[in-house]
């Protein structure tokens, strides 16, 4: 059986799962914490150039690059994947 055949006799592949995307830690102190309000920064261990990190649950999948899609979807956010993990075996 091929790869194919073998995924649509699984009737889990078609099961919807959630991704997230990981862009950055913040580490305030607590007292820090307590002021934030609307208009507050609160800096992130990241760059912006830094890639971001996809879990599903607690496992990191895939890093990659936020963009701006385009066309009809020009405003929403999207991440080019630069790194996959092998998930053939599972997650």
């Amino acid at each position: 059986m091929d790869e194919n055949t073998t995924q649509s006799a699984n009737p889990f592949t078609q099961v919807p799962i959630e991704i997230t995307i990981s862009v950055g830690k913040a580490r305030p102190l607590v007292s820090d914490l307590l002021k934030l309000q609307n208009d507050s920064v609160l800096p992130l261990d990241k760059k912006i150039e830094d890639p971001v990190e996809l879990y599903v649950g607690d496992k990191l999948i895939a890093r990659g690059q936020l963009e701006e899609m385009e066309g009809d979807e020009t405003g929403r956010l999207a991440v080019r994947l630069t790194e996959v993990a092998d998930l053939k075996n599972g997650l």
